[in-house]
């Protein structure tokens, strides 16, 4: 009886476990559960994707329309399939993409702790530290896989738009840019994507880690303290600080995705091959300072969610009595 009463009695965990933590997690799990529970996350906030993709290049007589307004005008004029262009192109293609960046970023995490230990610092600076080195490392592992998956995503979603190519499937999309500009068209945007997405997921995950200390010692747990805090509390507050980091990352990040996202899908150039200084230069001309913040509504609503949602996720999946 005492055993079962035990089983039942919500586990108290120690201030340590509450890091997202790849030691943690069943491998088997993590891809097979894992590939499902974040398929269906980035199903959840996909609308939010297509919004702000399309509000980024949309024509500059359209630059001041709400996020809302814009949702509203693809459901009436596309439908649902409409807020979900490119879904199924990135659902599948992230699969793979998704283990590369978990894998190194909790390996370089692993490292960078080990690293670290022993320093003259703050436990909450070492451990933003560490987190903010490993987005850095996971950012430019991943920015080679993931580069090319963006620029077919989001030419999927600006489809309707005018001046916009007309494409019929994911696989279209790659033939016609590769025959106009050869693989490199593919990675339209990475030295933007990898010098910018680099210092965006450290700034993410050092905010992460800071915030999530910070929320811990305002309830009054250390990591010396007897007092542990149940799973449920660690979900929560490791929810608050992912929606917390998101939010910081979004506001700083905003205009180097604006300009990115131009570069990468808009094709109506006078001449030349687009780049980065012609399409700030361009943004810049029609919109003013403001139009590096198109889409900005959206990105922070994107991110905040994707902050939360993605520590749920990885809690669901490390819980052992999660079937």
């Amino acid at each position: 009886m005492a055993l079962e009463t035990d089983s039942l009695t919500p586990q108290k965990l120690s201030l340590a476990d509450t890091e997202i933590n790849w030691a943690r997690l069943d491998k088997t799990r993590f891809h097979v559960i894992g590939a499902v529970l974040f398929t269906v996350q980035q199903g959840l906030l996909h609308p939010t994707a297509v919004v702000k993709t399309r509000m980024q290049v949309a024509d500059s007589r359209f630059a001041h329309t709400t996020g809302l307004l814009v949702f509203k005008h693809i459901l009436r004029n596309d439908g649902i399939t409409g807020i979900f262009r490119g879904f199924g192109t990135s659902a599948i293609g992230s699969l793979p993409g998704r283990v590369l960046a978990l894998t190194s970023l909790e390996m370089s995490k692993d490292l960078m702790l080990k690293y670290t230990q022993g320093w003259d610092m703050h436990e909450t600076t070492r451990i933003g530290l560490a987190n903010g080195v490993a987005g850095l490392f996971s950012s430019l592992v991943s920015s080679l896989y993931f580069v090319p998956l963006d620029v077919i995503c989001q030419r999927l979603m600006v489809q309707g738009l005018p001046g916009a190519t007309f494409y019929t499937d994911p696989f279209d999309v790659t033939r016609k840019v590769i025959k106009a500009e050869g693989f490199r068209g593919l990675y339209r945007g990475f030295g933007l994507t990898a010098l910018t997405n680099s210092p965006a997921t450290a700034l993410w995950w050092g905010a992460y880690g800071a915030a999530q200390r910070i929320i811990w010692r305002s309830l009054g747990y250390r990591d010396d303290s007897e007092k542990k805090p149940s799973h449920v509390e660690m979900v929560a507050v490791q929810a608050t600080a992912g929606m917390v980091a998101g939010a910081c990352s979004s506001v700083i990040t905003t205009p180097i995705d604006t300009v990115k996202t131009r570069l990468q899908v808009m094709d109506d150039y006078v001449a030349a091959r687009p780049s980065v200084l012609k399409t700030a230069k361009t943004l810049l001309k029609e919109d003013g300072w403001w139009g590096f913040y198109r889409g900005f509504g959206p990105r922070f609503l994107n991110m905040s969610l994707y902050g939360t949602t993605m520590v749920v996720t990885y809690e669901l999946i490390s819980m052992p009595t999660f079937v």
